[in-house]
Formats: structure tokens, C-alpha cells, sequence
């Protein structure tokens, strides 16, 4: 195939449709990115510290408490906890596209108070409510992407959220160089208010995009679904193809729900056939918190000016620049090398240079072990950009059956939020020297290294291989093959029949057609 990703012969109709929605949805990323950007720069503007700063340092300037500073980061990943967790009313009631729609309207709630704020109180609470817009963000965008997406490019187009995650960590970074040195107000309120415009494009676009055809399936909306699928294909409504795909996708459904009386609870999440399946989902979105790289994009700016870096703003909008360009291979290599393998490249990469930063940090102290520094948190950006990046949601994307896909989603995505909140709220006491801190300064690489370890093993044990499945072949998939390590190679065998696929979980013959018998499986344990 050589190094481009190309359609399958056999695969019918247009890709470029469904292609062209999924990464315009995937701006949705630009949301959480520019503001985990915003907020690194701004705790280290010098008027923002003198205008919000209650104290004086040890110099007898204005500055910040390592309390105050853990408050105004951590405060929106509170927010983001409890907005993923209310996803899955979100996107089952409103819909995947509405409640899109209604996320960027709280999100912009947020924003607005967050400019108009010149006191701790008024910025912690528009960073909440902005919050509950971004964690709602998080987990619709991933799921409508996957959702949406051919099979053959599903892991480019999802991972196309941490792309534009890195795009908006860019566009902070570009915004605090251009306003870190003015003596106003506007130091910092430009930036913020910078949000309502990428609030604004993704609201609008989400008015003219469809819904996704799933969605209308599980809502019983067989017409509706073939209208959406025959936008995302370019094929007629009634195309062999297109039909035969939906009826699949409907056929599987009616099974799920044949197995427990009426919709999903968030009981059916932790099922004994569904646990293993969510604990995978909420263990790697907790392990890419603890490669620590919001460390990096939360608190770098303010890290390496208090190291003695000069030009610690540029610093910050080089390493936002690395960022954005090693997402791009990643979106190649998810297809090519495939979930697994990618995953466990960039834990190992990560790994080591997480502990030759750690090592060279504390050992030396000179320009060099400073330039070594910088270089391999550069090299450390990469490994995460192109692997655990991108690969965290596009495997929590596609991990799941329709029945419970939102729910599942979004406890897996409110995970990422709650580790994202304990790091956020931790560090600055981990990393601050004084009464009260724990001093550790660069000692914190040997904590994510560490971390970073875990990852190697729980990708070998838990993270099975979905390249090129649908996602009706990956519940086949955790059905059939007990251990993860065992998935590389496996080919769906049985072709869906919604005819043959009763209510009752039963063939033609009154056998059970649930695939662990079909296929002699061990079940999802």
C-alpha cells in the first residue's frame, strides 16, 4: 500500500465525505488544547501574577501560591470530570450532533466569565463551567468520529482529536508570546477571549453535519440512518452496500439489547461481559495523564523559567510546535503499524527519555545538561504525540458495543479528567520548593519514567488489535479471543444476518448465536 493510506478496492462509495467530517469534528480538540495552553502561559504573565497574586514572594513581588496556581489549573479539569460523565445523557438524549452543539454553548459560559474576571473566585468559576463544556467536547467528538468513520481510516480520523488538541496548545503558545509583555488587562484576556471563536466555528459547523447513523439505530430510525450513511458514503440510500452494512450494524444492536430488557444503564457497563472492556478503556486514558505531559503544557513555561532556561515563552511555543508535528506521523502509523504495536513504540520511547531527563537533571547543572534537557523533553513530546496521543481515543473510540458505547466512552473520558485533575492540582506542590512542598524540582521525571513503565505492560496485557475491523467486528473480537496478546491477526468470521439474529439471541436452528458459541470463545473475560 506504500506509505499513503488508501481505500480498499472492495469498499464502496466515497471516502472523502465521511473523511472531511470527522476531522472537521475533530476541531473540537482545539477547545481543551488552546485552553490548557492559555492557562501555562498566563500563570507566568507577570501582570496576571501581580493582578491575582494575594502574597509577595521571598523578593517582595507579587506571585502566586503554589494553592492559588493548583486552584486556577485543576479547577477546569473538575469541571471536565463531571462534564464527561454527563456525555452519555448528552449524546443519547440531544444526540451526538445537538449535544456537540450544546457543549460549545456552556463551553463559551465559561469563557466569558473567565475575561471579565480580575479575581481568583470569578476565573475559578468560568474554568469550571468552561470545563463542563470541554469534558462534554471530549467524549461526544471521539465518539461521533467513530461513529462516522470508514473502517479502513477510523484510527486516522479519531486520532485527528489529539491532533487538534496539539493545534490549539500551538495556537496558546502563539497568543501568550504575542501578549505575555503588555501591562494591562489585556495581557491575558485576549488570549481567553480568543475561545469564542473556536467555540463559535465548531457550534456552526455541527449545524450543517449529520447525524451519525448509529445513533439513529439505536434510536430505532432505520430511514433517518440510511439518509446520514448515504451522506457519509456518497451512495444512494438504497445501495447494496450501504444497506447491507446498516442492517449489520442494526442486526447486532437488536442482539445487545435482546440480552437485558430495554436500553443501557450504567449497571451494563460493569457487566461481566462488558468490565474488561471498560477497565481497558479507563486504564489507558488514566496512563496518558501519568506519562506526564501536562506537566509539560500545564506548568513548562513557569518550570523552565523557574530552571534558569532563558526565553522560557520560547521554550513553550517550540515544544507546542514539536507537538503538533509529530501528531502527524502518529495519524499514519495508527493504520500502518496498527494499535498495539504504536502504543508500545511511544511507552518505550517515552520511558526512556523520560529517565535521561530525570538522570542528566539532577546529576548536572550548566547550559548543556539544560540543552540536553530541552532536547529530550523534545524527543519525549514526539514519542507521546505520534503514539499515546492520538492512539488513547481512538482505542476508547472503538472498544465498545453501541448499546453502551456512550456510556462506557464517556467513564473512560472522565478518567483522562479525573488524573488530569489529581496532576494538575498535585504538581505544583510536588515540583515547589518551600513549607509545604515536596521539593522535588526534576526529580518528578523518575515519577513519570515510572509511569511510563506500567504503560509497556498494560499494552501487552490489555490493549487488543483493532486495525481494519469495524466496529461490530471488535465486539466479535473481545468475544472470541480471551487474551489480548492473541488479537494481532484476527479475522471476523461471521457475516451478520439481522433475518437470522431473533430477539431471543437464537439461529434458525434454536441455537445460540451469541459469538462465543459460534466461534467457541472464551467471552470477554
Amino acid at each position: 500500500m506504500g506509505f499513503l493510506i488508501k481505500k480498499p478496492e472492495n469498499e464502496a462509495g466515497k471516502a472523502l465525505p465521511a473523511i472531511v467530517i470527522g476531522v472537521f469534528v475533530s476541531f473540537g480538540g482545539i477547545l481543551f488544547g488552546y485552553d490548557t495552553g492559555t492557562i501555562n502561559g498566563i500563570l507566568a504573565m507577570d501582570y496576571f501574577q501581580s493582578e491575582f497574586a494575594t502574597e509577595l514572594d521571598s523578593k517582595g513581588v507579587p506571585a502566586l501560591t503554589s494553592s492559588q496556581t493548583s486552584l486556577i489549573v485543576s479547577i477546569l479539569s473538575a469541571g471536565t470530570f463531571c462534564g464527561a460523565l454527563t456525555a452519555s445523557p448528552f449524546g443519547d438524549i440531544l444526540g451526538r450532533r445537538m449535544g456537540l452543539i450544546a457543549s460549545c454553548l456552556i463551553f463559551s459560559i465559561g469563557v466569558a466569565f473567565q475575561v471579565a474576571s480580575t479575581t481568583i473566585p470569578l476565573m475559578a468559576a468560568g474554568r469550571v463551567v468552561a470545563g463542563f463544556g470541554v469534558g462534554l467536547v471530549s467524549a461526544l467528538v471521539p465518539l461521533y468520529q467513530s461513529e462516522s468513520s470508514p473502517k479502513w481510516i477510523r484510527g486516522t480520523i479519531v486520532g485527528c482529536y489529539q491532533l487538534a488538541i496539539t493545534v490549539g496548545l500551538l495556537l496558546a503558545a502563539c497568543a501568550n508570546q504575542g501578549t505575555h509583555a503588555r501591562k494591562d488587562h489585556s495581557s491575558y484576556r485576549i488570549p481567553l477571549a480568543i475561545q469564542f471563536v473556536w467555540a463559535a466555528i465548531l457550534a456552526g459547523g455541527m449545524f450543517i453535519l449529520p447525524e451519525t447513523p448509529r445513533y439513529f439505530i439505536k434510536k430505532d430510525k432505520m430511514q433517518d440512518a440510511a439518509k446520514s450513511m448515504s451522506r457519509l458514503r456518497s451512495l444512494p440510500a438504497d445501495h447494496p452496500a450501504l444497506v447491507e452494512e446498516l442492517n449489520e450494524i442494526k442486526a447486532i444492536h437488536d442482539y445487545e439489547l435482546s440480552l437485558g430488557a430495554g436500553d443501557a444503564s450504567y449497571a451494563d457497563c460493569f457487566k461481566p461481559d462488558m468490565i474488561k472492556r471498560l477497565l481497558t478503556g479507563c486504564g489507558i486514558q488514566a496512563l496518558q495523564q501519568l506519562t506526564g505531559i501536562n506537566f509539560i503544557f500545564y506548568y513548562g513555561t513557569q518550570f523552565f523559567k523557574n530552571s534558569g532556561i532563558q526565553n522560557a515563552f520560547l521554550i513553550g511555543l517550540i515544544t507546542n510546535l514539536v507537538n503538533v508535528i509529530s501528531t502527524f506521523p502518529g495519524l499514519w502509523m495508527v493504520e500502518k503499524m496498527g494499535r498495539r504495536n504504536l502504543l508500545l513504540f511511544g511507552a518505550i520511547g517515552m520511558c526512556f527519555c523520560q529517565f535521561i531527563v530525570a538522570i542528566v537533571g539532577v546529576t548536572t547543572v550548566s547550559d548543556v545538561a539544560n540543552n540536553v534537557l530541552i532536547a529530550f523533553v523534545c524527543f519525549y513530546i514526539f514519542f507521546f504525540a505520534c503514539s499515546w496521543g492520538p492512539c488513547t481515543w481512538v482505542v476508547t473510540g472503538e472498544i465498545y458495543p453501541l448499546k453502551v458505547r456512550a456510556k462506557c466512552l464517556s467513564i473512560s473520558t472522565a478518567t483522562n479528567w479525573l488524573l488530569n485533575w489529581a496532576i494538575g492540582y498535585s504538581t505544583p506542590y510536588l515540583v515547589a520548593s518551600g513549607p509545604g512542598n515536596a521539593n522535588l524540582g526534576l526529580n518528578i521525571f523518575f515519577i513519570w519514567g515510572g509511569c511510563c513503565f506500567i504503560c509497556i505492560a498494560f499494552v501487552y496485557f490489555f490493549i487488543y488489535e483493532t486495525k481494519g475491523l469495524s466496529l461490530e467486528d471488535v465486539d466479535q473480537l473481545y468475544m472470541t479471543v480471551d487474551k489480548a496478546w492473541r488479537s494481532q491477526g484476527f479475522v471476523p468470521s461471521i457475516s451478520y444476518n439481522h433475518e437470522k439474529m431473533h430477539a431471543t439471541g437464537h439461529g434458525p436452528d434454536g441455537k445460540p448465536t451469541g459469538l462465543s458459541h459460534i466461534e467457541g470463545g472464551h467471552g470477554d473475560v
